[in-house]
């Protein structure tokens, strides 16, 4: 096999900021998202029941059922 070669143009200064920019955008982006979405989630609601949670027989066919339809209605 014959190496490759591979056309590689100088980075310029601007290119590097650029990229730069975009990358810091980005991770300031994603922290603000996740705080927002952390915030959300603290409701009264998103607290569980109290430990030990009760057993409960399930029936297999009920519970088939409602993962078929979930998986359908939430796209996978």
């Amino acid at each position: 096999m014959a190496p490759q070669e591979s056309e590689t143009a100088p980075i310029s200064r601007r290119l590097l900021m650029q990229g730069a920019t975009a990358f810091l955008l980005g991770g300031a982006a994603g922290y603000i998202g996740k705080d927002s979405i952390a915030a959300a989630a603290t409701g009264a609601d998103a607290t569980p029941p109290p430990l030990p949670w009760p057993w409960v027989k399930l029936d297999p066919l009920e519970a088939g059922r409602r993962a078929y339809r979930s998986y359908f209605e939430h796209k996978g």
